[in-house]
């Protein structure tokens, strides 16, 4: 048995990265490797001595779960990164003494005994004007921490822990623990080999560097933020909001996005987010104040749609015993496919007097979550955003999947949690995934559901494809400022 995590999931070219690792063979070796077109294995460590660390218990006692709450303070071994390495994606993969697993590959990603880190170019922008953002604080959230044969169920899902007395109050979560390779595998994995394979040099960075460093974004022209990112810092949404205004663009291959507010802690180490799960049968506080949208003191008062152009309050999830389920195959019905997002699509808008094209029409584009707009159809059936929950007023609808039904039978819904999200009343629009953007200094889009990369990245609609690499082309360089 072996496992491990990172002190920190990112590091310089040529600085030092920390793993710590528990293990009860008598030595192991670390194998690196880059993710790209390829799982390029790049490096093998000596064999270092093992020990065998325990995790921290719940510290509500709860009986065989662990603590998401603490870090697990396993020992530290500190190596250095060599400068000759390419900066990307890379995985580490401990490996204990006796044990040969075959080579990462693409199809084998997934799986524990492995985690994932960046490296970053020692002059950012140097290679590529693209940064790719890896939600690693969504990642957390969802980290269950459990191994081959111990279901730990340590997250913020899972036996939260909740710190009423704290500055500042809500459910805490340690950076700091185990949990191998799952959202990496399944959004992020495919979309770094396609933007690879298609000749899209990107560089990388975590939420973390997005969080701390407020000229991060000024060496870049196009931000992209993947998959599902639902977790984002005061400071991480600030310094976005100021590269958009500065003719900076965002490319929102996502969905579920900015959904709560967190608040990094221990010298960044932990975070701390006021949400409505459950610790026990119980909601700790209600409403949940780390939530986006509620105007204070019920909420945040900044509405996650005036970044993003759309929200999950007007989507929503599918629910399944399998994760990610199955969901709707219709795709997205097109709008103004005169667009320059839909040049060489052949796509048609139904406006030649036939139906509408759908985008993505026969793959699972729509899901497993959704963030759409709040909208209202003119006179020829057209969507048009209305603006009335924080959408900026220039968001052009492109793409829409009316989403009914939208399944509400997941969990005990209190407050609407989950896959039934709250609305303000007076909207009456249904819940729909949507596709559009806007421009407030530089252009914001957004793909209003997570697993955009996932057809994107593995080829499977040729209109997705297309509209990706027309989104890259066109947003890879800021406009000049007037």
């Amino acid at each position: 048995m072996i496992e491990g995590y990172l002190g920190r999931e990112s590091v310089a070219s040529g600085g030092r990265l920390t793993v710590h690792v528990s293990t009860d063979a008598a030595r192991f070796r670390l194998r690196f490797h880059r993710l790209g077109g390829n799982v390029e294995r790049v490096a093998e460590s000596d064999w270092y001595p093992g020990s065998l660390h325990l995790p921290p218990p719940h510290p509500d006692g709860v009986p065989g779960r662990v603590s998401p709450a603490r870090a697990w303070d396993w020992p530290a071994l500190t190596l250095p990164v060599p400068e000759d390495w390419t900066p990307g994606m890379h995985v580490v993969q401990f490996v204990e003494d006796g044990e040969d697993p075959p080579p990462l590959d693409a199809a084998g990603l997934e799986g524990p005994a492995r985690e994932f880190f960046v490296v970053r170019p020692r002059r950012a922008g140097g290679r590529s004007r693209i940064l790719y953002k890896k939600s690693t604080f969504t990642r957390h959230a969802y980290n269950r921490a459990d191994r081959p044969g111990e279901d730990r169920g340590a997250s913020l899902y899972d036996h939260p822990v909740y710190l009423p007395d704290a500055l500042p109050r809500g459910h805490r979560v340690s950076l700091h623990r185990p949990g191998g390779i799952i959202d990496l595998a399944y959004w992020d994995a495919p979309f770094i080999a396609w933007l690879e394979r298609h000749g899209y040099p990107v560089e990388f960075c975590t939420d973390l560097d997005l969080h701390e460093d407020p000229d991060l974004l000024s060496s870049y022209d196009l931000l992209l933020s993947v998959g599902h990112d639902e977790y984002w810092s005061e400071a991480m949404r600030a310094h976005a909001e100021r590269f958009v205004r500065d003719g900076g663009n965002i490319a929102f291959l996502s969905a579920n996005t900015c959904w709560w507010r967190i608040h990094p802690t221990e010298r960044n180490t932990a975070f701390v987010s006021d949400t409505d799960h459950h610790v026990g049968e119980e909601y700790p506080h209600l409403p949940a104040s780390d939530q986006w949208w509620p105007a204070a003191p019920d909420g945040v008062g900044r509405p996650e749609n005036s970044l993003t152009g759309v929200s999950f309050r007007n989507g929503g999830m599918w629910a399944s015993t399998e994760w990610p389920g199955d969901r709707p195959r219709d795709g997205y019905t097109v709008q103004h496919a005169d667009h320059w997002l839909f040049e060489g699509t052949g796509l048609r808008d139904g406006s030649d007097g036939g139906e509408p094209d759908r985008l993505g029409a026969g793959t699972a584009l729509i899901g497993y979550e959704c963030d759409g707009a709040a909208y209202r159809r003119d006179e020829r059936g057209v969507a048009r955003a209305t603006g009335e929950d924080g959408t900026p007023a220039s968001f052009l609808i492109l793409g829409i999947h009316v989403l009914e039904p939208v399944h509400e039978d997941f969990h005990d819904f209190k407050w609407d949690h989950w896959n039934g999200p709250a609305r303000e009343p007076g909207i009456t629009s249904p819940r729909a995934a949507t596709m559009g953007l806007f421009t407030a200094g530089g252009t914001v889009f957004s793909a209003g559901t997570t697993d955009w990369p996932v057809v994107c990245g593995k080829d499977e609609d040729a209109g997705v494809t297309r509209v990706t690499r027309n989104l890259l082309d066109r947003l890879r360089h800021r406009s000049p400022r007037p």
